[in-house]
């Protein structure tokens, strides 16, 4: 079976919104787009071309999958794996897709995905996609979360988990925390949520 994997930058605060730039998304009135960008390091770098380097596909929401597709196959030297991957895309509006090879899923797409996790292949990676993310959580879909979590508060915007999340266990498999207080760790799923007491 395979993996779905969530990769996200994300605040203090739960925000994954417009991390890259001013014009990323400026839904509902964002005003800090691009609040990732001061803490880009070598050090971070690194640990992000590690999962880029990996042979996955893509699992994507519309929006993303439109920035992407005007940017990454002019880039293929920097990501050559986003242009080779298979590209999932969720969208009720899409019916195909120019940045090969690509397949749209309309519909019920909890259940379409749900599927693609039965069939044989690599790693499915979610980055940004943040109303994706949020369906997959609450479906119970995501086997882990590869997050890069910053040193700020942003108070409004776009968060990981909302409404509906599955509660569920996660453990620790991998963590870094850079010198300026970003921190990079790896979640994946432990379980159900276990409850006790603290008295004695």
């Amino acid at each position: 079976m395979r993996k779905i994997i969530v990769l996200e930058h994300v605040s203090l605060d739960g925000v994954i919104q417009a991390p890259g730039g001013p014009d990323e998304d400026r839904d509902d009135g964002f005003a800090y787009g691009g609040w990732s960008v001061p803490y880009v390091n070598e050090g971070v770098g690194t640990l992000v071309r590690k999962q880029m380097n990996k042979t996955i596909d893509l699992l994507l929401g519309r929006k993303t999958y439109e920035v992407w597709a005007s940017y990454w196959p002019q880039h293929g030297d920097i990501w050559p794996m986003a242009n080779q991957a298979t590209k999932y895309v969720a969208s009720n509006t899409m019916t195909s897709g120019e940045w090969h090879p690509t397949v749209v899923l309309r519909g019920d797409i909890a259940e379409q995905i749900a599927q693609i996790k039965q069939q044989p292949g690599p790693e499915l990676h979610v980055w940004g996609s943040g109303d994706l993310a949020q369906t997959l959580i609450r479906h119970d879909l995501v086997d882990a979360f590869w997050l890069i979590i910053y040193p700020i508060t942003l108070g409004s915007g776009k968060r990981l988990f909302g409404d509906g999340t599955i509660p569920a266990a996660f453990k620790v498999a991998e963590s870094t925390v850079a010198p300026n207080g970003v921190i990079v760790v790896n979640y994946e799923r432990a379980g159900e949520v276990k409850t006790g007491s603290m008295e004695a």
